[in-house]
């Protein structure tokens, strides 16, 4: 079990994160005393999506190649459509998303990031929510797909929208003061 004041997470984005799907998780963490690292595929900054066009920018603090899921307490994945979809063909962001599975550490996916747990086989099985038009490849890859606010299961924790951000955010809380989860591969 770790406070949340004494928790370390890790963000992984890159380009086309859903702005408030990063922002909030970010800030929010920040606020309760998380210490909260972005990592991506590329150094410098990220840019995101915001509503209908690019928004602001956001440093990278590592390289996911570098993660070392050791380091931290909790993986956060916000959504967007081009975010996880970029991702997923990234072989260092699918490493960092498959360990944290394998590990029982919490890991958290919104809106369109399931498709990172998809690619990892970690929904086959499990309760799962996300973005409704993914509600499809949710379920063709096994999952059993809830239309709720947020859905956790075994300390992975998945949520349909930027909406749904405060009970994302409160749910992280709650499963990292949980501490890790035994749960078998999807």
């Amino acid at each position: 079990m770790t406070a949340i004041n004494a928790a370390k997470i890790v963000i992984l984005a890159t380009d086309g994160y859903e702005r408030s799907e990063l922002r909030v998780p970010y800030e929010e963490l920040k606020k309760r005393g998380a210490d909260v690292k972005i990592a991506s595929v590329e150094n410098g900054e990220i840019k995101s999506w915001d509503e209908k066009d690019w928004g602001d920018s956001i440093k990278v603090d590592m390289l996911a190649k570098d993660v070392n899921i050791e380091d931290f307490d909790a993986l956060v994945l916000p959504g967007g459509q081009i975010n996880p979809d970029v991702l997923r063909a990234s072989d260092d962001a699918m490493r960092v998303v498959r360990q944290f599975v394998k590990s029982g550490k919490v890991v958290a996916a919104i809106c369109h990031a399931p498709w990172l747990l998809i690619e990892a086989d970690a929904v086959k099985g499990r309760q799962v929510t996300s973005y409704g038009s993914i509600k499809t490849d949710v379920m063709n890859a096994g999952g059993l797909w809830k239309d709720e606010k947020v859905v956790t299961d075994k300390g992975i924790i998945t949520s349909r929208s930027p909406d749904d951000l405060d009970a994302f955010v409160a749910k992280i809380v709650e499963e990292v003061e949980e501490g890790r989860h035994e749960r078998h591969a999807a």
